[in-house]
């Protein structure tokens, strides 16, 4: 199904002001039909009001970045695009089969919530009137946080922010059921086919690209990279409904709360041991250095025994936790 765009419609000011002639025409007609007893002017005005409204019916308004999918009989005649005031066929109908779909987005708001009302309050006795006309505007979906499992087998919860817009009304309605909810779900399916290729945090022998090596990817450290291939993997999904996705972006992510104690524990506890490791070295270091300025400037002739001593002493001081509490040794050295 391809896009129709009717451009050249915009007569709706010039049907409305003479169907409103029309009408006066037809009450004229009416009057001085009935009072020179002219059966064919009486008939004609008659006539004229009683199916004058129809070109009412053809009276199409938009305003800028909205689009009306028209069907006449069933078939595809065309979309208006673009700001104004139109006329069509009056016996065309407006198709959108997502007008009453209500998401977490942008776009999605009714009159409760204080925005622009889509859909007409209904009054007792009456059915509510749908509007359906399509955005063209940018939007942006905020779907449900998911709880999935990562390439480790870690339960993790994410959640994405999704910007699209409609790009082929006529595909958007003709080619999905409902392009909004076939989006969402899109949306869905594609998180949890990247997710579970990458380690919530960076994993030794894990290959997230494929090519058989492994690499430092991670959904946290790599986020703009997830987002990147989450959003292609949508747009491949969704073409053939008509929309364009121009953006996706993690908005949430953290492990779930089943395990996020332990893994918290298990950070505080690589964190501390990274830590050890950059005290021990320096240390390490330091002593060395002491060992080295002494015997180059011949202060102290220490033997293998005192300099194991020696390093036992320092790295005590400059590993422990505590301050060290000096011994002062009043006698002799041995």
């Amino acid at each position: 199904m391809k896009e129709i765009t009717l451009g050249k419609r915009k007569k709706g000011m010039a049907v409305l002001l003479l169907t409103i002639l029309l009408y006066l025409a037809a009450v004229a007609a009416v009057i001085v039909g009935g009072i020179l007893e002219s059966y064919i002017l009486l008939g004609v005005g008659c006539f004229w009001l009683l199916v004058g409204w129809l070109p009412f019916l053809g009276l199409k308004v938009l305003k800028p970045q909205e689009a009306l999918v028209l069907t006449l009989f069933g078939k595809y005649l065309g979309t208006l695009r673009g700001d104004g005031f139109f006329y069509v066929n009056p016996f065309c109908t407006a198709v959108n089969p997502a007008a009453k779909t209500r998401l977490n987005q942008s776009g999605d708001v009714d009159s409760k919530s204080g925005g622009e009302s889509i859909l007409l309050t209904p009054t007792a006795g009456t059915v509510p009137t749908v509007d359906k006309r399509i955005s063209l505007k940018v939007m942006t979906l905020n779907n449900n946080r998911q709880k999935i499992n990562d390439c480790l087998g870690n339960p993790v919860e994410i959640g994405i922010a999704v910007t699209w817009r409609v790009v082929d009304t006529a595909k958007a309605v003709f080619n999905v059921d409902n392009y909004k909810e076939f989006l969402s779900l899109q949306c869905d399916c594609a998180l949890r086919n990247i997710v579970r290729l990458y380690p919530y945090d960076v994993a030794p022998n894990v290959d997230t690209t494929g090519d058989g090596i492994a690499d430092e990817g991670s959904l946290r450290g790599s986020s703009e990279i997830v987002a990147a291939r989450i959003r292609d993997e949508i747009q491949q999904k969704v073409s053939e409904a008509g929309l364009e996705i121009i953006e996706a972006r993690i908005t949430y992510l953290a492990y779930a709360t089943e395990i996020a104690a332990v893994m918290l524990q298990r950070q505080q506890a690589s964190a501390i041991i990274d830590a050890r490791k950059m005290i021990v070295d320096g240390a390490v270091g330091m002593v060395e250095m002491a060992l080295e300025r002494l015997s180059q400037n011949n202060t102290v002739t220490l033997d293998e025994e005192r300099k194991a001593a020696m390093v036992s002493n320092l790295l005590v001081v400059l590993c422990g936790n505590r301050d060290a509490q000096p011994v002062v040794n009043s006698g002799s050295l041995y």
